[in-house]
């Protein structure tokens, strides 16, 4: 009997993931709920209240700061489709032989950027904001079982 080495290989990351494709989609869920309050504090002209603890710790300072953008582009909107694209892959692209490598590589690239905008938040802006502690938290999740889906595909 012969057997298409294709599908054969399609399917191994995703029987042998199938415990951590899970929780890694379910933190994308929780990433992009994050990502979506903070896109709209980022647009928002009222204050929130549920952010505004003291001074060093307003979300909507760092919401609304020089650093909320990227290139024009909201640093929450980039977040919101990073989560989306990583909930992709743990769900609808789980079976491609490919995705271990490309979930790993894209949560590593979420992480630096998380770790970086954190960085100023606590160096430049003097101020944290709890959503985007809790993006950062969900990303390093993320990040680390992506590492052990690639470790076990191997």
């Amino acid at each position: 009997m012969t057997t298409d080495a294709s599908s054969a290989s399609d399917s191994t990351p995703a029987r042998n993931n199938r415990p951590l494709f899970a929780p890694i989609a379910a933190l994308a869920v929780a990433g992009i709920a994050l990502s979506a309050v903070s896109l709209q504090r980022h647009y928002a002209r009222s204050e929130s209240k549920f952010c505004d603890i003291a001074v060093q710790f307003n979300c909507d300072i760092v919401n609304r700061s020089e650093f909320s953008s990227f290139f024009g582009i909201p640093v929450a909107g980039i977040g919101v489709v990073g989560y989306a694209v990583v909930l992709a892959l743990a769900t609808i692209y789980r079976r491609r032989h490919w995705v271990p490598n490309v979930l790993l590589a894209g949560a590593l690239a979420g992480l630096v950027f998380a770790l970086y905008l954190t960085y100023v938040e606590g160096f430049v802006l003097n101020t944290w904001c709890i959503l985007c502690l809790s993006s950062l938290t969900t990303i390093t999740s993320i990040a680390v079982l992506a590492a052990v889906v690639n470790a076990r595909t191997r």
